[in-house]
């Protein structure tokens, strides 16, 4: 799959405010920091359509973006960001919740993790509320370029062991090398061809 137009469409932080269209979604989960936006934008092949920051926790409103003018790519906000307080951490995470309970559109979730880092108790509780709602997902390991050749087999087993997954649910990437990507294209174009 080549995507030729990707742009930013709009932010919203409740269902009154989703886009309103005929294509599919993609949703994009993960901890603060682990590199969704830099995952999106390897994806689309641009540098700056989803803003990055050295800063966790800048993300607060779930980002639409119309892809190849037919279906949309949905950024949201990090979990488990500490700094974030409790009464913040909520309203995220009942946002978080309305979508990913009411969005018809959705039809895959690209479940974010660091490839360098075993996934924590916020990473299976979202994998695990993700399957409570039959929401197919792939575990995507960003960052894979920071590993020695030597580690990516034990940190795959031990991505795979902590949530529970298997081979087919799990996807190495690296958004600076691209290795990964094509694999990524693939997965939605079959998706959007069923």
């Amino acid at each position: 799959m080549i995507i030729q137009s990707a742009i930013y469409f709009i932010s919203a932080v409740d269902s009154a405010q989703y886009p309103q269209h005929e294509g599919i979604e993609f949703v994009f989960l993960g901890r603060s920091n682990v590199g969704k936006s830099s995952l999106i934008n390897a994806i689309c092949n641009r540098k700056k359509l989803a803003y990055t920051s050295s800063i966790p926790g800048k993300t607060v409103a779930l980002n639409f973006y119309h892809i190849n003018n037919h279906f949309m790519f949905v950024d949201v906000p990090g979990y488990g960001f500490a700094k974030r307080g409790l009464e913040e951490r909520i309203k995220f995470g009942k946002m978080i919740e309305e979508y990913l309970h009411k969005r018809s559109q959705l039809r895959l979730a690209f479940l974010v993790v660091d490839s360098r880092i075993t996934p924590t108790e916020d990473d299976f509780l979202m994998l695990n509320y993700l399957r409570h709602y039959n929401i197919p997902t792939l575990v995507v390991a960003t960052k894979q370029d920071k590993l020695k050749s030597s580690m990516i087999a034990k940190q795959k087993k031990i991505i795979k062991e902590t949530l529970r997954i298997t081979d087919e649910e799990l996807l190495f990437v690296s958004s600076e090398t691209k290795k990964g990507i094509e694999s990524i294209h693939k997965t939605i174009e079959t998706v959007l061809n069923q």
